[in-house]
């Protein structure tokens, strides 16, 4: 019995942009099969947007090629923009159309037939559940009502692939667990999603598999699990009662540039290979040195851990160095 192997709705090999004497995208490859999503994972300024752009027709490709359903980015742009839907970091609704409205012009611009429009409006009003605020001026939606809309826009002639670049950035918990919701139901339909994120938890929950950009090349890729298992270590969390006891704890701990310290929640973590062994021969060191421990726990490495082992910062460090 030999087993059907599906061909992939994106496919990028060697991808590189570049702005002058700065290498925005250094051969960056992948594919992305029918419903699953491949989240780029990196600060602002890594290249993930960049490397959207150019896959959805936007900006040129200096190098590298890339293709949607089989069309090629370069020669065929014009098939790739029937195939794709794509929800920018800025929403595209008109803040003085509904929803309804908004969705119905887009079928327009892709040329979808009056009576199939129709059809396909109200069917994602009722898939994602827009109807609360369907006929409401989008001026008056809160901005994770917005960003459904503008993804659900993406949606109305039921593309194959769709480009998510950071749908979540500045909106509330709740908002952000709905897109959430609505990208899972986009992947279970079997859209094929390439999602830009900088918030490592987006990445762990939805990202099937996670593309880790720094300075716009490829410094790992995995699923979020095996990524994790990579590392090899666990990570020796702990919480101090103060800020002398933070400061007292750095100095004892030396200058290992691995151990990440959280002034703000007076917490610092440390990457221990050996696992609990360790942690009780450094949770001593603490302690006779002088050091108030409030609370500890040792715990499995998170994707900031991971991005931090192959960067030597954090995605948020990394991100406040391209302000």
């Amino acid at each position: 019995m030999t087993t059907k192997v599906s061909n992939p709705v994106i496919a990028v090999q060697n991808l590189r942009k570049t702005f002058g004497t700065v290498e925005a995208v250094k051969d960056v490859s992948f594919d992305v099969e029918p419903g699953q999503v491949l989240g780029l994972l990196g600060p602002n300024g890594a290249g993930k947007t960049t490397t959207i752009n150019m896959i959805s027709t936007l900006l040129q490709i200096d190098g590298g090629e890339a293709s949607v359903g089989g069309f090629d980015v370069r020669t065929q742009p014009d098939a790739v923009r029937q195939l794709i839907g794509l929800a920018g970091q800025s929403a595209a609704v008109d803040e003085k159309l509904t929803a309804r409205e908004n969705l119905e012009l887009f079928g327009r611009l892709y040329k979808i037939p009056r009576a199939e429009r129709r059809r396909r409006i109200d069917e994602l009003i009722e898939q994602f559940d827009l109807g609360e605020f369907a006929d409401r001026p989008a001026s008056t939606y809160s901005g994770g009502e917005r960003r459904r809309l503008d993804v659900v826009a993406a949606l109305v002639a039921e593309p194959p692939a769709v480009f998510l670049d950071e749908p979540t950035t500045g909106l509330d918990p709740r908002s952000r667990s709905e897109l959430w919701s609505t990208v899972r139901s986009l992947a279970s339909n079997g859209v094929a999603i390439v999602l830009s994120t900088q918030y490592l938890e987006e990445a762990d929950r939805l990202a099937d598999e996670i593309l880790v950009i720094d300075q716009g090349s490829i410094v790992a890729q995995g699923t979020p699990d095996t990524l994790k298992r990579e590392l090899e270590r666990d990570v020796l969390e702990v919480h101090v009662t103060s800020r002398a006891d933070l400061d007292m704890a750095r100095e004892l701990l030396g200058s290992d540039e691995s151990i990440v310290t959280d002034i703000e929640a007076r917490r610092i973590d440390i990457p221990v290979p050996e696992g609990a062994d360790r942690s009780l021969d450094l949770l001593r060191q603490l302690q006779d040195g002088g050091v108030s421990i409030s609370n500890f726990q040792l715990r499995q490495p998170t994707l900031d851990d991971v991005f931090l082992a192959l960067t030597g910062s954090t995605v948020t460090e990394s991100e406040e160095l391209t302000r």
